[in-house]
């Protein structure tokens, strides 16, 4: 009888076995028990690509030999592709390639210019070890291709060789599903929404806003307008607009548009100077005296629930270094770089996805933004100083001097100041009542509250202005500091305001996803390194001995009975 039972038990679990393994052709799922679940999709991830009936290529780049910081992301990117292909209905291709595998330095150059010239960037990373530093080539990029279209993607994020490298990897593998899944639906949908930046109120030139606009080419119809000229309909087939510092006051005919374009649900991005004060116009002479900018601007933004201050911040604790000539050496000015504290580094929110994430975010002679009560419009604060800052009210004399000065810790200590913000709902109209401008011959529309809009304020107007060489009047990327060489996150708050704006299925709230990050105590391994040698190394074989040991002599024990 107890013979029978075991045979029927076996093939109970045999049964068991088959069933689950013919359910498992048919039926995927996957379990993770992880406390931040970040081996799960979300929803709209899954939706897409269960809907998707086009073949897709994802051609990883992150491959071969790599320093140890990037295998976690390497990791990273091989599950979650993993999980994209499992879900995909349609035929999804993974290839991971190590473009500079077996090439010499000279083949290396060829090929990273070859990649280059496609959008996938080579990373040239410095890692400190035990016995100094080591320098490796890495391409921390992919490929997607699907529809006759192709779009590079950027795996690691917020990359800056100043940061620690398991932040960067850790906010790099948080952003994944982010930044993969835009970039797919993009490739899929091959929809190219269209954002228009203003031109003639004195804003930031072509070469300025040069990349800017070249990030943007990629995934977006972008182009100048003139709101002098544009009509009702041009303003119809807009769908996104950015007034990049403006320097002439704006007419009410132009107002009127802007006006218009928001009523119909159009996203504005506003980037305002409201005091006129520029480094450049420091150098070469005594001083500078800033002042108040009339844009003609105030009415209309207090209307839409905000209010660009006429002052300037200063924060010593958190600003860029700008080059300044500190005597005579041999008969030849030194030039040092030296904080200047008027150019605030911003700090993102870290709550709302539009800035969740983001590298601090240089600026120039910011001014504070506040909100104004506008019914139907929720307010979000995105961009702040730190809160040893100082305002200053307007008009103020300013001179490379200053840079010297020593400052007063006790003035300084004060909130934190709010330079950006959100806005989101439905805004009043400016002109509900009021007569038509002039040249405005048929009301564009008669609506006194809008469509669902958004809009953006910041108190700067050189958020998103590149530098310029001074060698050869090249543009440099957008966010780059040409001076201290460092990269900040203007480029990046750029690409995630147009994502948030364009993109009605809000893909960005993914950027939610936190990875909690769990490294290992670098100090204490150094101290223990040989005690925890032994316990994962040598114990494990002495236990393995001593059970061997052990089940010897009690089968010897047992069966000599």
């Amino acid at each position: 009888m107890k013979q029978q039972n075991k045979w029927i038990n076996f093939i109970v679990v045999v049964a068991v076995l088959i069933v689950i393994n013919v359910l498992g052709a048919y039926v995927f799922h996957r379990f993770d028990f992880t406390a931040d679940k970040r081996f799960t999709l979300s929803e709209k991830t899954k939706s897409l690509l269960e809907k998707n009936e086009k073949p897709v290529i994802v051609t990883v780049f992150l491959k071969g030999e790599l320093p140890p910081a990037f295998i976690r992301l390497q990791a990273a990117v091989s599950d979650i592709l993993s999980d994209y292909k499992a879900y995909s209905k349609a035929d999804f291709k993974l290839v991971y390639v190590d473009p500079l595998a077996g090439l010499s330095t000279q083949e290396q150059d060829t090929v990273i210019y070859n990649l280059a010239q496609n959008g996938i960037e080579a990373t040239r990373t410095t890692l400190k070890t035990e016995s100094g530093s080591t320098e490796k080539l890495v391409v921390p990029m992919a490929m997607i291709e699907s529809n006759g279209k192709q779009m590079p993607v950027k795996l690691l994020q917020n990359f800056n060789v100043a940061g620690s490298y398991e932040e960067n990897i850790n906010r790099s593998i948080e952003n994944l599903e982010y930044t993969l899944t835009s970039s797919l639906k993009k490739v899929i949908n091959g929809y190219n929404p269209r954002i228009g930046f203003t031109e003639s109120n004195g804003e930031l030139s072509d070469l300025q806003l040069y990349d800017a606009r070249a990030s943007l080419a990629n995934n977006y119809v972008v182009g100048r307008v003139d709101l002098n000229t544009i009509t009702k309909e041009g303003l119809d087939k807009l769908n996104m607009m950015v007034i990049a510092k403006p320097k002439k006051p704006f007419t009410e005919t132009e107002k009127y548009k802007i006006n218009y374009f928001v009523m119909n649900g159009g996203k504005v991005l506003w980037s305002i100077d409201q005091v006129t004060a520029e480094l450049d116009s420091l150098r070469g002479r005594g001083g500078q005296m800033a002042t108040n900018n009339n844009l003609n601007l105030d009415d209309m933004l207090f209307m839409y629930g905000a209010r660009i201050n006429y002052n300037i911040i200063a924060d010593p604790a958190n600003s860029a270094e700008i080059p300044v000539s500190t005597g005579a050496v041999g008969g030849q000015g030194q030039m040092q770089l030296l904080p200047w504290i008027y150019y605030p580094i911003l700090l993102p929110d870290t709550i709302h996805s539009v800035v969740k994430n983001l590298d601090g975010i240089k600026s120039e002679f910011p001014s504070t933004v506040d909100t104004i009560g506008a019914k139907g419009v929720t307010k979000s604060y995105i961009l702040s100083t730190s809160p040893y800052n100082k305002v200053y009210n307007t008009p103020k004399p300013f001179s490379l001097q200053m840079v010297a000065e020593q400052l007063n810790p006790k003035e300084f200590q004060s909130v934190p100041q709010n330079v950006g913000i959100l806005l989101e709902g439905n805004f009043p109209s400016v002109f509900a009542g009021r007569p038509l401008p002039a040249g405005i011959t048929a009301p564009f529309t008669t609506a006194i509250t809008s469509k669902p809009g958004k809009m953006i304020i910041i108190g700067d107007g050189d958020v998103f202005k590149n530098q310029v060489s001074e060698k050869d009047g090249s543009p440099f990327p957008l966010g780059f500091d040409r001076y201290s060489q460092r990269t900040f996150g203007n480029k990046a708050l750029l690409l995630n305001i147009v994502d948030y704006f364009t993109d009605e299925d809000n893909l960005i709230a993914l950027r939610n996803k936190e990875v909690k990050i769990r490294l290992l105590d670098k100090a204490k391994i150094k101290l223990e390194k040989t005690k925890w040698q032994f316990i994962n190394v040598v114990a494990p074989l002495l236990l393995l001995i001593f059970f061997a040991i052990f089940q010897h002599y009690y089968r010897k024990y047992k069966y000599a009975k």
